[in-house]
């Protein structure tokens, strides 16, 4: 007993590290409307020059989860926390303390590397948990409750664009003390373990294409919806900064939804059905003429968010337990992201809002297919053809399948046979007499 309790509170300090480092990581594509908004009004910026340094700030984010897809178990998790935790106070930090423009860019850019950092270590993390979707869940339910506190307090607090930047560095050095929770560096199993070849790679590409589509394509609305409530719906700043955080708060409601529905309806249903009415929803929010229909539209939509991009996200953990799948699914969405408000602004520009909010539509249905199909055809199959089976019986990965076991300690699709070896054992002359005595061969006995 005294064994099992220090166990469980690691495992639960453990998970909530991950969830801080997943919230201070994700803060900054969710107050990108803030931050766009605030860029074009307080520096002077144009509309698509203000979503370029968002973007730009964004594209640092991506850059870092693609660069540590590959070296984040070398490098360490508290290791790598701590280096993307400190690039975020320190980069976020020099674009809230000045108004010059290059210095806030380059800012935004080391901080957005700090954000990709943090947001690459925490979703690797979660990749090896034993549940990847409560887990995911639990990081969307912090991140949406601090970003809508945040959109709460900045507009009482005054204007500027360096409040939200401040905000979020402060956030990072909040989250600084539980990364003493991570592993402070590679297991030695993990070192001397084979590194197989990246599993369901054709899966796991469509559904990065189709995630970096999807993501890119809610963030140019994302991006340009504080222009839209204070411009085209007439909203002030105080009111659009509350239906920010209703429908931030709608959010938390739909990642509780999804954590309580959990695997009752498979991932395809959530992932197909939700990024259907995402896409109508961004068409009545950006065709919106007058606050009801822009808080309704803004709500529903970041009710439905958040439980797409939690299955979305436990779609790629379960596609490697080792977590490179979701790193680089979670990079690739990042740079989705990045590519947002750029694409919103040009496309509003070019076409308005209502014309860029049906361009948005069409494209999100259509990568709706590709995701669905990829979640009925490449998850929950832990089976490994060939690899290890026990004598007349099923293989060792479905056994293992219907245990508690942790996801990286089970058999993986194209794990390599363990074989077996035989062990000589002595036998003395004395002990060969005495197996002979005591055993002979089965006969058919005569029956007179």
């Amino acid at each position: 007993m005294s064994s099992r309790r220090p166990r469980a509170l690691g495992a639960r300090a453990a998970l909530a590290s991950l969830v801080a480092l997943f919230t201070a990581g994700y803060l900054a594509p969710y107050l990108l409307p803030t931050v766009v908004g605030r860029l074009s009004a307080g520096l002077g910026l144009g509309t698509a020059q203000a979503g370029l340094v968002g973007s730009i700030l964004l594209l640092g984010s991506a850059s870092a989860g693609f660069t540590l897809a590959a070296h984040a178990e070398r490098i360490g998790p508290r290791r790598a926390a701590r280096l993307g935790l400190a690039a975020m106070a320190v980069g976020y930090g020099t674009a809230a303390a000045t108004d010059a423009v290059l210095p806030v860019v380059a800012g935004a850019v080391v901080g957005g590397f700090g954000s990709g950092t943090a947001t690459a270590v925490a979703a690797a993390g979660i990749a090896g948990r034993p549940d990847p979707h409560r887990a995911s869940s639990l990081g969307l339910l912090s991140v949406s409750a601090t970003a809508g506190a945040l959109y709460l307090t900045l507009p009482h607090l005054g204007g500027g664009h360096g409040l939200p930047f401040a905000a979020i560095a402060g956030t990072a050095l909040l989250v600084w003390p539980v990364t003493a929770w991570l592993p402070g560096g590679t297991p030695a199993v993990r070192e001397t373990a084979v590194a197989g070849p990246l599993p369901h790679r054709s899966a796991g590409a469509v559904l990065a294409c189709g995630i970096l589509l999807w993501s890119m394509a809610q963030n140019a609305l994302w991006g340009v919806s504080g222009r839209i409530g204070l411009t085209q719906a007439g909203l002030s700043e105080v009111t659009l900064g509350m239906v920010f955080a209703a429908a931030l708060g709608a959010g938390l409601a739909g990642v509780i939804a999804a954590g309580a529905l959990g695997s009752r309806l498979g991932r395809a249903v959530p992932i197909g059905a939700g990024t259907a009415l995402i896409a109508g929803c961004v068409l009545l929010s950006s065709a919106a003429e007058g606050p009801v229909s822009f808080a309704t539209g803004e709500i529903l939509w970041n009710a439905l968010y958040p439980v797409v991009l939690s299955y979305l996200l436990g779609l790629a953990a379960s596609l490697d337990p080792r977590g490179r799948w979701a790193v680089l699914v979670g990079s690739a969405s990042s740079l989705g992201v990045a590519c947002g408000p750029v694409t919103g602004s040009v496309l509003s520009e070019a076409a308005g809002y209502p014309g860029m909010g049906l361009t948005l539509c069409a494209l999100l249905l259509l990568v709706a297919a590709p995701m669905t199909a990829v979640a009925r055809h490449a998850s929950g199959r832990p089976l490994a053809p060939g690899s290890i089976r026990r004598r007349g019986g099923a293989p060792a990965a479905f056994l293992a399948a219907t245990t508690s076991a942790p996801p990286s300690l089970l058999p993986q699709l194209g794990a390599p046979e363990q074989e077996v070896t035989e062990i000589a054992v002595p036998v003395t002359a004395s002990r060969r007499r005495a197996a002979g005595s005591a055993f002979r061969l089965a006969r058919p006995t005569d029956r007179g």
